[in-house]
């Protein structure tokens, strides 16, 4: 008896869709060359720095999680795995371009292209009276002590009691007079204020402040350096 072989169907596999985080490295070098004291850093901060900072984003519940200068994006992919849908997450950016970049990437951010120092009208304009937690991405070691003031005022305004605050500081400029004194701004206006461990692998080398319980009413300013 002969036997005839008979060919299988084609099967076809339907190629999976794979959501990547957007390669942010070429808008991020083009925005330096335009603004590099905007920018305040060589290069987008890494994972590692961004798990970091977002660390005090409470694990459930819907909490109000604000970024300041939320650049390329780096920490607001973060926020928005950590929040998955809960909450809202006010991203604030000044520069107009990185703002569409990120309206665009990060539809469920709630983008402004706004000054951060104006954070109380903005968040009052969307019905928020406080924020659980405020993420900066802000190089505060290169603003002036004016501008570092007006900044923290309004950081400080929005929190509620239990609120936290995290910031970023490289490791060069630790030395540097804004760098100290925005560490006595923080220690001022924050009951605790916590630094975490270096974070090496960061272009350059970073280290993150954990300020938790804003100080109420008007506070000394700390004497210039």
């Amino acid at each position: 008896m002969t036997t005839h072989s008979v060919p299988c169907p084609a099967f076809h596999r339907r190629p999976r869709t794979i959501r990547r985080e957007p390669d942010d490295r070429a808008l991020f070098v083009r925005q330096w060359l335009h603004a590099p004291a905007r920018m305040g850093a060589i290069a987008p901060s890494s994972q590692r720095l961004a798990r970091a900072v977002c660390a005090p984003i409470p694990e459930h519940g819907d909490p109000v999680v604000v970024e300041l200068g939320a650049g390329t994006g780096p920490f607001t992919a973060q926020i928005q795995r950590q929040l998955a849908g809960r909450g809202r997450h006010l991203a604030i950016e000044i520069d107009p371009h990185l703002a569409r970049h990120l309206s665009q990437h990060y539809p469920a951010a709630e983008v402004m292209q706004h000054d951060a120092a104006d954070l109380r009208n903005l968040l009052q304009a969307r019905g928020i009276d406080r924020a659980d937690v405020v993420i900066s991405g802000l190089p505060w070691a290169l603003f002036p002590g004016d501008t570092q003031d007006r900044l923290m005022d309004a950081t400080a305004a929005v929190l509620g009691p239990a609120g936290a605050f995290t910031a970023f500081t490289y490791l060069h400029a630790v030395p540097l007079p804004p760098a100290r004194r925005f560490r006595d701004l923080l220690t001022d206006r924050f009951e605790e204020v916590v630094p975490s461990r270096t974070i090496w692998r960061n272009a350059p080398p970073a280290f993150v402040l954990h300020a938790r319980r804003p100080r109420i009413g008007p506070r000394p300013r700390p004497t210039p350096a």
